[in-house]
């Protein structure tokens, strides 16, 4: 199978000669073989694991998103993924990565309120004149 990982900004992952792919479900684990039937799938955040044909598992974990097989070619498209051939190493790419997206939504939820409370500011202002 031919498996390509897709990001909203890029192309994250693209991997010919895929034998075997687990990814998480809301439902639980699915697995793809090549001659599966085609399907769509939602995906939920979790570790997608693909074997190529030399037999070495990687893994890659992943937001959740959507996942369609047509053929031989699988895409998975989600906002975030990052990739490791060993989960301990996998474990902590995550959590360094969740600590920054953490901190680049405090910091857009700060611009918010500012920008709501100055607002609501100028609609009493407007209303007292």
């Amino acid at each position: 199978m031919k498996l390509s990982i897709l990001l909203p900004s890029r192309i994250f992952a693209s991997h010919d000669n895929v034998g075997h792919l687990v990814v998480e479900t809301p439902n639980g684990a699915l697995g793809f073989l090549p001659r599966r039937r085609d399907c769509i799938t939602p995906i939920s955040a979790g570790i997608l694991t693909y074997r190529h044909d030399d037999g070495v598992e990687r893994y890659v974990a992943t937001d959740t998103g959507i996942l369609v097989k047509t053929g031989l070619e699988v895409s998975v498209s989600v906002r975030h993924a990052v990739a490791s051939d060993d989960l301990d190493e996998l474990q902590q790419i995550v959590r360094e990565e969740f600590l920054q997206l953490t901190e680049r939504e405090q910091n857009v939820r700060m611009l918010f309120a500012k920008i709501e409370s100055g607002f609501i500011r100028r609609l009493a202002e407007y209303r007292h004149e």
